[in-house]
């Protein structure tokens, strides 16, 4: 019986199947697993996760309701069990409510004068959403041991906790949102029965953790507001149980970062940036193409700095690594089909045969995103709204001569960053335009102390630190 777990959509492993039908894991990647792996989790820690593609449901199928084949892979010590989901409950919980309702909800991105529309086949969707939270509450109250403590991961499990804690009253759970939070207003466009539910879910655990204040206090206000609940700014108190409310802003691991930096597949690219750039400035960014990531504006925003400032043509390239993101989804093949529209539109009005204004990846390569941190003058990072944005941590560690960032108001990452990167307002173009000029022209030495200081509030709690805070918060 495990004495700690921590329950996730996605799992620090994933499988892929080779010619000869075996079975092949590759370890994941992000902040959980590494945290996990640093933590040590020991012998008595599980980590239950979902089957995310065929062959995950042929190695969940192997292990049974048991523990996977870990292989030699690194998982921290913890054990994995892989839960086979029926693929269309899954895609109904993951794509049509977790990624289509609940992230547009937190991200403030409903077009709202032609949607939302929650009819009867919404509530089909809401219905595999209540039964893919429910599987990871029974196979986390299976395998707790007594007093167990469970860590739930982010909007895909909201209802998790308070289904566990009636199956388990003895263990401890947390939830960490990933996401940001919801404003009542915003939240309450959810149907009354869906919205209170979901604040049920979480209220369910006894530690609700956020990356950034502001989530808290939105997750806290809608619980007063939807379920009349009480708060007194730390912790919220429904029906007689009381979740304390704690922020962790993840911060970035290092040591680990700065030794993939150094490996050859990204000094190599490194070098050909360098000899492609010149002596020009790089304005840089590396985002997912995610509605809530707000690449359009961005492009937008440099077009303007290139007409307002024309002195800047010529002088400086805009590398935008905007990978695939969700493709399942017609919003995300439409959104990413208008990114690479608008970028051809700025190559046609200001390339020259010397000189590429821009230059758009849309496939995903971790080594070239690292070579770009490490040379990048500027970084743009300018979501409508994001949990935390690592990114806009990653870069100043990496950073060899200083990186001005430009950062969104609106992402949880500007409360730790703020100070010392140019702040913008995500929706304004103008505005963004300026703060590229003014972060092209600002003297090296100030690049340099910002991006010092940039950094040192990025390392400060490490992935690792990050979930132990977590654990501790528990007792």
């Amino acid at each position: 019986m495990a004495q700690l777990l921590v329950a996730s959509n996605r799992g620090p492993l994933s499988f892929t199947e080779t010619p000869d039908g075996e079975l092949e894991a590759q370890r994941g990647g992000g902040g959980l697993v590494s945290g996990l792996m640093q933590m040590g989790g020991g012998d008595k820690a599980l980590w239950v996760c979902a089957a995310l593609s065929d062959a995950d449901r042929a190695a969940a199928r192997r292990a049974g309701a048991g523990r996977l084949d870990l292989d030699g892979h690194d998982t921290g010590g913890a054990a994995v069990r892989m839960l086979d989901i029926d693929p269309a409950t899954f895609q109904r919980a993951y794509n049509a409510i977790a990624n289509s309702t609940l992230w547009f909800v937190h991200h403030l991105l409903y077009a709202t004068p032609i949607s939302p529309a929650f009819d009867q086949h919404f509530r089909r969707e809401w219905a595999s959403y209540q039964e893919y939270n429910r599987a990871f509450a029974e196979a986390l109250a299976e395998d707790a041991a007594d007093d167990a403590r469970v860590l739930v991961q982010d909007y895909h499990l909201t209802l998790a906790p308070r289904m566990l804690r009636e199956l388990r009253p003895d263990v401890r759970i947390a939830h960490f949102s990933h996401t940001p939070w919801a404003p009542p207003d915003y939240f309450r466009l959810l149907p009354n029965d869906v919205a209170a539910e979901t604040l049920l879910g979480v209220l369910g655990a006894d530690h609700a953790g956020f990356h950034s204040g502001r989530w808290a206090r939105a997750f806290a206000d809608c619980c007063v507001e939807v379920l009349g609940a009480t708060t007194d700014g730390t912790s919220v108190t429904h029906e007689g149980h009381t979740t304390h409310l704690g922020v962790h802003p993840l911060g970035v691991d290092a040591e680990a970062l700065r030794e993939r930096a150094a490996e050859p597949d990204v000094l190599a690219r490194r070098g050909a940036l360098l000899s492609n750039l010149g002596d020009r400035k790089a304005i840089i960014r590396v985002d997912r193409t995610e509605l809530s990531k707000n690449i359009g504006r961005g492009l937008l925003a440099y077009r303007e700095l290139l007409r307002r400032f024309p002195e800047w043509r010529g002088k400086v390239v805009h590398i935008a690594s905007a990978y695939p993101s969700r493709h399942d989804l017609p919003e995300y093949r439409e959104y990413t089909g208008s990114v690479q529209r608008l970028a051809n539109e700025i190559e046609d009005e200001f390339g020259t045969p010397d000189w590429r204004p821009i230059v758009l990846h849309v496939t995903d390569d971790y080594a070239r995103s690292l070579a770009l941190y490490l040379v990048g003058d500027v970084l743009l990072v300018n979501p409508v709204r994001d949990g935390m944005n690592l990114v806009a941590k990653e870069v100043p560690v990496l950073s060899e001569k200083g990186c001005v960032v430009v950062l969104s108001r609106e992402a949880g990452a500007a409360d730790e960053l703020g100070a010392d990167s140019l702040l913008v307002n995500p929706f304004d173009i103008s505005g963004t335009a300026e703060a590229l000029d003014a972060a092209l022209r600002m003297p090296d030495d100030e690049r340099l102390a910002r991006t010092t200081r940039l950094a040192a509030a990025s390392e400060r709690l490490p992935p690792a630190q990050w979930l132990k805070n977590q654990v501790e918060a528990l007792g």
